[in-house]
């Protein structure tokens, strides 16, 4: 997807969302944190596409030890580990000053932070950034995989053998009465 049909940049606080989803916090505690952020990415590549999203989800590195890293994943959506010492509040933070409101307000990208922080809440705000809860960014993300479910569902195809059987009864009786009298001519 082209830059310009994208809507928004998403910036998405990782573990935050994993912790305010009851899916991946089972996953997280059943199958470990890896697998739980393998679900977090697969369900945001569909979402981030749909929606024409650029969506970055950051994840802390705060107490491992290395640099930052980046993968990007598809045309639309990256996962950023940040480095050693750095929150993901601190990335994001940095994210936000540099699409400050002079950026946002010339270009017509928008840009959206994912989180339930609430001192990640006002600062986003305090940037001219938008903000959505991570339980809200979840809800979208389920409402949107559904939706494509319903649309990407094959049609079931009729039990029905013949063509007349599809008909409405009334439209049956008139075909019916029809017949009956092209016999009689």
């Amino acid at each position: 997807m082209s830059r310009s049909r994208l809507q928004a940049a998403l910036l998405v606080d990782g573990y935050n969302v994993i912790g305010a989803s009851s899916v991946l916090s089972r996953v997280r505690d059943r199958l470990g944190l890896e697998t739980s952020r393998q679900k977090l990415i697969e369900d945001l590549v569909s979402y981030s596409a749909f929606e024409g999203l650029e969506t970055t989800i950051v994840f802390d590195a705060y107490l491992q030890s290395g640099p930052s890293s980046c993968q990007v994943i598809t045309e639309n959506l990256s996962v950023h580990f940040t480095e050693f010492g750095q929150t993901a509040d601190t990335y994001i933070e940095k994210m936000c000053a540099t699409f400050d409101g002079r950026n946002l307000y010339q270009s017509s990208l928008r840009l959206i932070v994912a989180t339930s922080d609430r001192t990640q809440q006002m600062m986003v705000m305090g940037y001219g950034a938008e903000w959505i809860s991570a339980q809200r960014l979840i809800n979208k993300v389920e409402a949107t995989a559904r939706q494509l479910k319903h649309q990407h569902q094959p049609k079931k195809p009729s039990s029905r053998r013949f063509l007349i059987d599809a008909l409405d009864p009334k439209t049956q009786q008139r075909l019916a009465e029809l017949r009956k009298s092209i016999k009689n001519d």
